[in-house]
């Protein structure tokens, strides 16, 4: 397959990324050129998302568009990977022919072979749940910047809430072996990498079925003695696996973020239930009040779904009331989606489109307030930054992220340019001014690599 040339669009998120890079890799390996404009080439992958419906329809518009290069480009072959081709092959099959090849989420493994099949005018489906997780032999071609990376430490969930399909398209809970994980980001640590953000469906329950107990904490404590990695981030935190010992490594080791994503989904006992989340609003709380406790100056970040069904308005008003109260750093709010094979779906008291909406927006707008006063509070306090890139509007302003702020989901921190000061350097600034989701600053010293 020498010579052929591979186009990839990636949707969804990060864990999703992971698995294109992952297939990038593989392609890399068959001696396939990777190129960014698919007008060029001969092969194009869509690696999808179905979480919910609106990232179905972002999935299928991209495949209309992409599989247009077959009359406009040089392309001869259209793959479809990842979630959508895990839960709708049949449909995809039928309604789609542009598609010359499927393959499910497990199955990212066998790209080079759907590729030889979908040039040979074989259409093929690859479906099957094969329990499969990369590690590090797998070769990967990191698509973020080169300073900072995600590694994905286990891959599908057991926590089965009612109105979530992950557990459909990416089947049972699954975590890598710890040698496999520290390999990884040694690797990675050696070309330059100085971040590494650690994912999964459900980051705290790690280990617990390959060591039959949770094991992040004895991971994170490998992590940070890897030399040139200088931050170490935990996303996807579940509550009720939250330990006291992971809050301990967290609060102790400088190199561990002093960030915490731990999506909530809600806050009426009721409606946590009809989710089925275990715990309640008051465990949470005391739980946020430890975290917050032990680890003075901790970012939260967390997400909530509104118009889920039966969601009334004494019970929204608890979820409104929630947020003002505790006062988190970032929230993501998300629509509830109606999706097919979900219990949720067939519950009664479905909440009206135009409902959903306005209680989407209040939430919001109370969450712009909240992180405006929070970024304000900042102002006059030095931070290190890790420097990401130029503004694209102003030559003389570069942007980075502190560690409180996450890669794609957060703020950034705005600051005029220094000579010599490149993207992932670690530099000290101080804030200046604080916004709804950015901050600006100045740099005070260059040497934050010391």
């Amino acid at each position: 397959m020498k010579g052929l040339k591979a186009g990839i669009v990636s949707l969804g998120c990060a864990k999703n990324l992971v698995d294109t890079e992952v297939m990038l890799g593989i392609l890399d390996r068959e001696g396939i050129k990777i190129v960014s404009d698919p007008a060029e080439a001969d092969i194009i992958i869509i690696n999808t998302c179905s979480f919910i419906s609106s990232a179905k329809e972002e999935s299928i518009d991209t495949i209309l568009q992409m599989a247009a290069y077959k009359k406009q480009g040089n392309c001869k072959a259209i793959i479809v990977t990842g979630c959508l081709s895990q839960r709708y092959k049949e449909e995809l099959l039928q309604e789609l022919p542009e598609v010359d090849a499927l393959l499910g989420t497990d199955e990212w493994g066998r790209i080079a072979e759907a590729v030889q099949n979908a040039l040979a005018g074989r259409r093929t489906a690859f479906v099957e749940f094969s329990g499969k997780i990369y590690d590090a032999e797998n070769p990967r071609i990191q698509t973020t910047p080169s300073h900072s990376v995600y590694v994905k430490i286990a891959e599908g969930c057991d926590n089965c809430c009612s109105f979530c399909v992950i557990p459909l398209v990416r089947g049972s809970f699954r975590s890598r072996k710890i040698e496999s994980i520290v390999a990884e980001v040694k690797e990675l640590a050696s070309k330059g990498v100085k971040e590494i953000n650690l994912i999964a469906q459900d980051t705290t329950s790690y280990g617990r079925d390959i060591y039959g107990s949770f094991r992040v904490a004895d991971l994170l404590k490998e992590l940070t003695n890897i030399e040139d990695i200088r931050w170490v981030r935990l996303l996807y935190a579940y509550p009720s696996f939250f330990t006291d010992e992971l809050i301990e490594i967290i609060a102790s080791e400088p190199k561990i973020c002093k960030y915490i994503d731990i999506p909530l989904q809600h806050a009426d006992n009721t409606v946590l239930q009809a989710m089925h989340r275990s715990g309640t609003q008051e465990e949470v709380v005391k739980l946020l009040q430890k975290i917050r406790q032990r680890i003075p100056g901790v970012a939260i970040r967390t997400s909530f779904i509104v118009g889920f069904p039966g969601e009334d308005d004494a019970k929204f008003n608890k979820l409104f009331e929630f947020v003002k109260k505790i006062r988190f750093d970032h929230v993501g709010v998300f629509i509830y989606s109606q999706e097919e094979g979900t219990p949720a779906a067939e519950m009664a008291y479905q909440v009206p489109e135009d409902v959903k909406e306005e209680r989407y927006h209040r939430l919001m707008e109370l969450q712009t307030q909240i992180s405006q006063s929070l970024n304000q509070a900042l102002v006059g306090k030095k931070m290190d930054v890790l420097v990401e890139g130029q503004s694209e509007d102003q030559q003389d302003i570069i942007f980075g992220r502190t560690e409180r702020d996450a890669p794609d989901i957060d703020g950034k921190i705005y600051m005029t340019k220094r000579a010599g000061v490149k993207p992932g350097d670690m530099v000290v600034v101080e804030i200046s001014e604080g916004y709804a989701y950015d901050l600006s600053g100045e740099i005070v010293d260059e040497n934050a690599n010391d």
